[in-house]
């Protein structure tokens, strides 16, 4: 069976995420099924309707990513009770230029210092991406939340709790094949 293209969101633009670390884990872990490409929303600027009619060139890249992929991670820290700025940001510019989330399967991660993970920003994200213009398809369920991250990955970035990555698995596993029934159901609907 063929990997799955996928395109992996860091949700933030720190120099250091564990966020990031999250989803490296998860291209080098899960390597025998997806292929995962890991893009960056650091030059993302700020949404301003205003200036639409010059869309930044790394919304327009991140577009084509999402379009040609078969689904998106997003990898969602938790900033007082929701998702950063900058993700928000990204998915405004996302919802008024080629709408690439729309129907596009979409996996929500998070990771967080916190002893609670990214709980409520993750349910801030799935309000986001259900909302007019966006129209992602949030897999249900299978929430992966990654809580006191400091004290989860070794050196080398490697989740070290064999539960966790137990669960991951399971998680992945579950998404895609949320994948693949998409797939199935869009083309479908196009005979």
């Amino acid at each position: 069976m063929a990997k799955v293209q996928l395109v992996g969101i860091v949700g933030n633009n720190a120099p250091f995420s564990y966020n990031r670390m999250l989803l490296s884990f998860m291209q080098q872990h899960f390597n025998d099924q997806i292929t995962l490409d890991i893009c960056e929303i650091d030059d993302i600027p700020l949404f301003n309707e205003s200036h639409l009619a010059a869309v930044p060139d790394a919304v327009a890249t991140l577009s084509l990513k999402i379009k040609a992929a078969d689904g998106v991670i997003i990898a969602t820290p938790e900033y007082d009770h929701a998702i950063p700025a900058c993700l928000k940001s990204t998915i405004e510019w996302l919802s008024v230029y080629e709408h690439a989330l729309s129907t596009k399967p979409v996996m929500i991660v998070g990771a967080s210092l916190g002893v609670q993970g990214t709980a409520r920003a993750q349910d801030n994200l799935r309000q986001i991406l259900n909302s007019p213009g966006v129209n992602g398809f949030v897999m249900p369920g299978f929430e992966f939340l990654l809580n006191c991250a400091k004290d989860k990955f070794d050196e080398e970035g490697t989740l070290t709790d064999f539960s966790t990555v137990k669960f991951l698995r399971d998680c992945v596993d579950h998404f895609l094949v949320f994948v693949r029934e998409n797939e199935k159901a869009f083309a479908s609907e196009n005979r």
